[in-house]
């Protein structure tokens, strides 16, 4: 009775330490900026982080990268897609969330947009980091080697990732919301599939069958397709 006790007491335990986050998308408090906020978080394995695509006008993604790559995409890691949010638009805002599968490692991404009065969004410094050590590899250095990049390399819409994994593309994209190459597919986990689909106007939808590691693989057309998306509402 006492080792039953004693378990179930370690089991609450482990589900109160999912530190569940949110991570504003294009704003900082309310204010348009190339910016993810907080752009630095910790959270341990379980949580789920929610991005709000809140910055207005805006269009951006949330796309896996390295450290030592802080602007191109990580192979096999996720990407939410181009997501639209005009002036003037109104809560609820889209969101994206992505549940943190391993928190032994820190998980960096950028926005992969390229276009906009100040260039591209990655190469301003719109990057951001979960579970980013306190020294030598940290945030501020990920961030400053962004800003030194050449260029922004386009990802492919993926639901899951690495350390992390999103089971639905970010959603509603409803009203005046709307995405391009938002990733489509199957997720397996612990051996159940989940389909996840886009929902509302989409100019681009990405198909095809999941890797190992679950990333959708697309044409060439599709992510040319979410670059122009890009740049006209940038």
């Amino acid at each position: 009775m006492r080792f039953s006790t004693s378990v179930s007491a370690l089991a609450f335990a482990a589900v109160a330490l999912a530190q569940d986050v949110t991570i504003h998308v294009g704003s900082v408090n309310g204010t348009s900026a190339l910016a993810f906020s907080p752009s630095s978080v910790n959270a341990t394995k379980g949580s789920v982080i929610t991005f709000v695509f809140d910055g207005m006008p805006g269009n951006h993604t949330v796309a896996q990268s390295a450290f030592g790559k802080p602007c191109e995409p990580l192979e096999g890691g996720f990407d939410s897609g181009f997501i639209f949010v005009p002036q003037g638009a109104s809560a609820p805002f889209p969101t994206w969330n992505l549940t943190i599968t391993d928190d032994s490692k820190p998980i960096w991404f950028y926005c992969a947009q390229t276009a906009g009065p100040k260039g591209a969004h990655c190469l301003n410094g719109m990057v951001g980091a979960i579970n980013a050590p306190t020294v030598n590899n940290t945030f501020e250095a990920f961030q400053a080697a962004a800003k030194t990049q050449t260029g922004v390399v386009a990802p492919s819409p993926a639901l899951s990732g690495v350390n992390a994994l999103a089971s639905a593309a970010p959603g509603p994209l409803t009203g005046s919301f709307s995405g391009a190459a938002v990733p489509t597919g199957t997720v397996v986990t612990n051996g159940t599939s989940s389909n996840s689909t886009g929902t509302g106007t989409s100019t681009s939808t990405a198909t095809g069958k999941t890797n190992g590691a679950g990333a959708i693989q697309i044409s060439g057309l599709t992510a040319f397709v979410a670059a122009a998306f890009g740049i006209v509402f940038a």
